[in-house]
């Protein structure tokens, strides 16, 4: 029982960096609104949304209840591409996702992995031109988004 209790607390351990390398936008919008205004900022930038999930609505579909998240997945091939020709197991993290989401309180947020978190472990470099322009372009979309 030891020993599977301190396998349980050094997974967690090891798990919990992860978490601090999400950034998270408030919105004032409700998340259908701020959804749609981060599908317009990213199409507006010449990106392309590849998919939309909505979590509440399958949820819903499978008769349970839960709070409304969207994800948004998108990319860029003239940014995303060099981050694979880098290490090609970048596309194990590509294309950019970003969650919406209401909290428990109903407020909206807009969360996404940090890129140079994302990409560690990888063989690129946390300071690769890319890396700088999707953390940039990440924080441009959510925050128009958000408006």
């Amino acid at each position: 029982m030891k020993a599977f209790l301190m396998s349980t607390a050094i997974a967690l351990g090891a798990a919990m960096p992860a978490f601090a390398d999400l950034v998270t936008v408030p919105s004032s919008k409700s998340v259908t609104e701020t959804a749609d205004a981060l599908a317009a900022a990213i199409e507006g930038a010449g990106a392309k949304v590849v998919a939309r999930v909505d979590h509440h609505k399958a949820a819903e579909g499978a008769g349970l209840e839960m709070a409304e998240a969207t994800v948004l997945i998108f990319g860029n091939p003239k940014i995303g591409t060099p981050a694979m020709q880098a290490d090609t197991r970048a596309g194990l993290r590509l294309p950019l996702k970003v969650l919406v989401y209401a909290d428990e309180d109903g407020k909206t947020h807009l969360t996404y992995e940090d890129p140079a978190a994302m990409f560690a472990g990888l063989d690129i470099p946390s300071d690769a031109g890319f890396v700088k322009t999707m953390t940039g372009a990440l924080g441009k979309l959510t925050g128009k988004a958000a408006e």
